[in-house]
């Protein structure tokens, strides 16, 4: 693939005129709990509402949604752990366009069938010993389809950024402005997405990543200046964020737009997700509860603040839903 320039604030416009109608505009809440026990008042941006239960379906329809006809019907591929399959699969259906998804093996398997549920072929492989670059590449060549990148692209960036413009409509109808937002980061396009939109419309407000430790490429590239990889041997119960590496587009943009990145545990999350369930109401998978995580111990200051986090996505295997509720 050649060199792309970063999306801008225009295309974040164009992105959300293409949603409109399309994507939910999910609910910004507010619990009385979470402020107590944060000292601030905390805002949570519920993208495990949108479709498909995450933020992917943004950037997915984003990008299949500009495609001609010819295009979507020779065929499209990506590789995901689940969330970008899921989005990728359903804006496919909506978009009459064909999908082949590779995932890896171990994915939990709600992923695994709600992505097949939308039409999409999955291609399963092992995360830990095959690549999964290599196996889309002899597809493409083989097929002709053309890759839709998980986050490293301008238009999954600027589908993804639509989320942060609601969070700024919907703190601007309060009359209140934000000191910071925490995103949960795998890739970076969501993370970059809402950092180009703060920039132009909220630009003091400080843009904070949340990663599990061991899958912290991101606050470890930002203290670096360059892209960092994890360590191949590590894990973590936080399927939907455990990319290699951050990608070159949204590194270049977060790098730049981002105040630091916050790293915690899986205990840590799986005190998240039963806070969630508890006290929100809301199913969030691993993955999708490290903002709150990051929030709940402290990785950040939260008192007489004003912080937005986003919780995506929804998608977990009872077993691992049973075992974060029993930590």
């Amino acid at each position: 693939m050649s060199p792309m320039a970063p999306p801008t604030y225009e295309d974040i416009c164009k992105a959300r005129e293409n949603l409109y109608e399309k994507a939910i505009y999910t609910p910004l809440l507010e619990n009385a709990e979470l402020n107590r026990i944060t000292g601030g008042r905390i805002f949570l941006k519920a993208e495990v509402l949108q479709h498909t239960g995450s933020f992917k379906f943004r950037g997915a329809f984003s990008f299949i949604s500009t495609l001609s006809s010819q295009q979507k019907e020779q065929g499209l591929l990506t590789f995901s752990s689940g969330n970008h399959a899921q989005g990728v699969a359903y804006a496919s259906k909506l978009l009459n366009a064909k999908a082949t998804i590779i995932m890896p093996s171990d994915a939990p398997e709600i992923k695994i069938e709600n992505t097949r549920s939308h039409g999409a072929k999955v291609i399963l492989y092992d995360r830990f010993n095959e690549d999964r670059e290599a196996i889309g590449a002899d597809i493409i060549n083989s097929t002709d389809a053309l890759l839709i990148p998980p986050y490293d692209h301008p238009l999954i960036i600027a589908g993804q950024g639509t989320c942060g413009t609601e969070i700024i409509e919907q703190l601007s109808d309060k009359d209140i402005s934000l000191d910071a937002v925490v995103s949960c980061f795998g890739g970076g396009g969501l993370t970059s997405g809402i950092a180009l939109a703060f920039k132009e419309k909220s630009r003091n407000t400080k843009i904070y990543s949340a990663e599990p430790f061991g899958f912290d490429d991101m606050a470890k590239s930002l203290k670096t200046g360059k892209r960092v990889s994890n360590d191949p041997s590590a894990r973590s119960i936080c399927d939907a964020v455990l990319t290699p590496t951050p990608g070159k587009i949204t590194f270049s943009l977060c790098s730049e737009l981002m105040e630091q990145g916050l790293v915690v545990t899986d205990e840590e999350v799986k005190t998240a997700v039963k806070f969630a369930f508890k006290t929100l109401k809301l199913i969030v998978e691993p993955g999708g509860a490290v903002a709150l995580a990051a929030v709940l111990h402290n990785k950040l200051p939260t008192k007489k603040r004003v912080i937005a986090l986003i919780l995506s996505g929804g998608n977990v295997d009872p077993s691992t839903f049973k075992m974060c509720l029993e930590s």
